[in-house]
């Protein structure tokens, strides 16, 4: 007796021959989803950018040749030089100060994570601006410094006048409110890699530094990468702000050269191309750099 209730399959009837029938996959006809309005909105789309770039090129208020000359002027080369020595400057520091106070905030110390806390609440609640005006008219609020004992005499002292010029100002400014940001991006990168984990590398009984460098920060990075390469393209169109503080950058040495011929249109454009360039190439190194630490990761 068969196990199963389907009835014994009667190898001797005669095979169907006739047209299939209309419940049989075979006999069903794939037709293809149209997606008229898909197609609609492309080539809307396509028009209007047609438009535009027709406009870019035809319309002689872009001063196009003007643009040309100032590209590649040996003034605004040295501006996006100056643009890039503040981007690496405020980015090497500002992660560097991050990673501590994340870590900080990652204590078991209350006290740590208190002060961690209450910087980073400071840094994000006052504007950049502020703080680079601050920085720079630093020796206006601390005419001398004292080294000595702390609330005490002081040792030695020297004036703050020449102590913070514009460029440290410039740096120094965004250094520290980068370090805010990076803090929480770091802090949140630790934070996504199982805490399991550690629990394993500590049965084992590798070091906690050894934790840290071989185990917690690879996996982070991951989370880090993403945020982190955000925070630094931020960074590099944000230091147009330090213009404020007649800071020869790129922003700053547009202004000054389309204030002496008023080709504001062109000269615009010429900071608006060097920016999208060296984003682009940001971009670019941000993505070699998540495939590096995205090996052996699956997706």
């Amino acid at each position: 007796m068969p196990l199963t209730s389907d009835p014994p399959l009667d190898r001797t009837a005669p095979r169907r021959t006739g047209p299939p029938a209309d419940d049989d996959p075979a006999a069903l006809k794939v037709v293809p989803v149209r997606h008229p309005w898909r197609w609609a909105a492309i080539v809307v789309t396509a028009v209007l950018l047609a438009q535009f770039a027709h406009g870019l090129l035809t319309n002689p208020a872009w001063e196009w040749g003007v643009f040309a000359q100032f590209f590649t002027a040996e003034t605004v080369v040295r501006a996006v030089w100056v643009t890039l020595q503040l981007t690496v400057y405020g980015t090497v520091l500002g992660f560097a100060l991050g990673i501590v106070l994340a870590f900080m905030r990652l204590s078991a110390s209350p006290f740590l994570r208190a002060v961690a806390f209450g910087y980073i609440w400071a840094f994000r609640s006052i504007p950049l601006i502020v703080q680079l005006l601050f920085w720079f008219n630093l020796a206006y609020l601390y005419k001398r410094l004292d080294f000595g004992i702390p609330f005490g005499p002081g040792f030695f002292s020297f004036d703050t006048m020449g102590l913070v010029g514009a460029m440290s100002a410039a740096v120094l400014g965004l250094a520290l409110h980068q370090a805010a940001y990076a803090a929480e991006i770091v802090r949140g990168g630790v934070l996504a890699v199982d805490g399991g984990q550690l629990e394993a590398a500590a049965a084992l009984g590798i070091p906690r530094l050894r934790q840290l460098r071989r185990i917690v920060l690879p996996q982070a990075m991951r989370a880090i990468l993403p945020n982190a390469a955000n925070e630094v393209i931020s960074l590099f169109k944000g230091t147009s702000i330090v213009s404020v503080m007649a800071i020869g950058e790129l922003f700053y040495q547009v202004q000054v050269i389309y204030g002496r011929n008023g080709r504001v249109v062109p000269l615009l454009m010429v900071a608006t191309a060097w920016y999208v360039l060296l984003t682009t190439v940001l971009s670019v190194l941000q993505h070699y750099v998540e495939r590096h630490f995205a090996k052996g990761a699956t997706r």
